[in-house]
């Protein structure tokens, strides 16, 4: 398929897949006789990961970390899956302290808005 398709199936734009292209977080993508991208359901799949990584707030340096490691010639080995799988246990703690974080926001708000409506019911009366 084409990067128009592989950018709607993943929900990265174009520019974004060329950039990951080009940032080496991508193996090489095949091309057509026109020298055209062609994706696979592979391709596309790795483009979701990525979408997903970034999506949690993973800082790009660390989503090409990840990737680079992840299509090494030595990714199969125990080292490099344990650097990533310590890539993503660190990012999770980062994440469920901004899930804490995004929780206390959310009551504080919730706070504020039941004052101003039991407020506005007080005018009303």
């Amino acid at each position: 398929m084409l990067i128009n398709e592989a950018a709607d199936l993943s929900g990265l734009s174009q520019d974004t897949i060329r950039f990951y292209e080009k940032s080496g977080m991508l193996d090489t993508i095949q091309r057509d006789t026109r020298g055209w991208r062609i994706f696979s359901r592979d391709d596309i799949n790795w483009l979701t990961t990525l979408e997903r990584l970034r999506a949690t707030g993973m800082p790009l340096d660390d989503v090409k970390r990840f990737a680079v490691s992840a299509h090494a010639p030595d990714c199969d080995l125990p080292e490099q899956k344990a650097k990533r799988l310590a890539l993503l246990e660190d990012h999770a703690v980062t994440l469920a302290k901004r899930e804490a974080e995004l929780k206390a926001c959310k009551s504080y708000l919730n706070h504020k808005i039941n004052l101003y409506r039991a407020a506005l019911e007080t005018t009303d009366d």
